[in-house]
């Protein structure tokens, strides 16, 4: 049972003539008829009783009618979903970020692809890294934005920018207004993190275990928001990416280039290996090289 035979019988339905019919859907009288022979033989038997005069429908006729519209309607319906996805006037797409980029560098990013595409509606889930990667293998979400993992099973990475930590300091630091500090000066203070597994936490460890050094860790916490607050308010110092340096800043704190050594790690977007992305999270996936594709200034 075909979209064209079902529209063949309700046409021919509702105006009990094969002739004005034809008319409606701008088909011969032999093409009508045989979709119509098509459909009666796909369902074993008669749905309209023809004579020379006039046209009616069968009982089974008559319970195809109202069957025949809905399920036309659906189909109409459907197909009009599908075009509007397919053309982005309509959609949805689901992405995960590291705290780190979802509250700093991702707001640009969605307010560039709103712009373009108004009705496009996108769920954000804002978790650790790992999770992040945990949610794309697992196909909950599309994409996800992550740093660089350290084994690819099961997902795809496209790097989009490298990013550095910079030193998080009081306001009121002699070192606040200097060019750089080395991680040495600053483990000299008491020393704010976040808590793990965070991904940040695990590679300043990793990084200062090369240096056979300890990470001194007087206060944690889960949200970044809470480590910049804590080094505003003089309970410390810690460090951060430079894509966080803005929020840093925002909450009171002052961020300045750290060395000996550079920890630096790729950011990027992540995907499901083999996964095949929907209209919606291609689009969006171009939004994001465009505007991920440099750390902010």
């Amino acid at each position: 049972m075909t979209a064209k035979q079902l529209r063949a019988f309700l046409a021919v339905a509702q105006t009990l003539s094969f002739t004005q019919a034809c008319e409606r859907l701008h088909l011969s009288q032999p093409a009508l008829s045989l979709a119509i022979k098509g459909l009666e033989e796909t369902l074993g038997g008669p749905l309209l009783i023809r004579s020379t005069r006039s046209v009616r429908l069968t009982p089974e006729g008559e319970t195809l009618l109202p069957l025949a519209k809905r399920l036309l309607a659906d189909w109409d319906n459907t197909e009009e979903l599908l075009r509007q996805r397919f053309t982005l006037q309509l959609g949805r797409v689901a992405l995960a970020a590291m705290p780190s980029v979802a509250c700093n560098r991702l707001p640009s990013a969605l307010r560039r692809f709103r712009e373009r595409f108004p009705r496009v509606n996108v769920t954000v889930h804002d978790v650790i890294n790992e999770e992040v990667i945990d949610m794309v293998r697992r196909q909950q979400v599309e994409l996800g934005i992550a740093f660089e993992p350290e084994t690819r099973e099961g997902i795809d990475f496209l790097p989009l920018f490298d990013d550095t930590f910079v030193a998080v300091l009081p306001p009121d630091s002699p070192s606040a207004a200097a060019d750089s500090i080395d991680w040495k000066t600053l483990l000299a203070h008491d020393f704010i993190t976040l808590q793990r597994p965070s991904m940040v936490r695990i590679l300043l460890e990793q990084a200062l275990a090369r240096r056979h050094t300890e990470l001194p860790v007087a206060f944690e916490s889960h949200q970044l928001a809470t480590v910049g607050r804590m080094v505003a308010s003089g309970l410390g110092v810690s460090a951060v990416p430079t894509l966080c340096r803005e929020q840093m800043h925002e909450l009171g704190a002052r961020c300045v280039p750290l060395f000996d050594p550079q920890i630096r790690r790729t950011v990027g977007v992540v995907l499901s290996a083999g996964q095949e992305l929907s209209t919606a999270a291609r689009a969006l996936h171009e939004v994001l090289q465009t505007t991920l594709c440099e750390p902010s200034a």
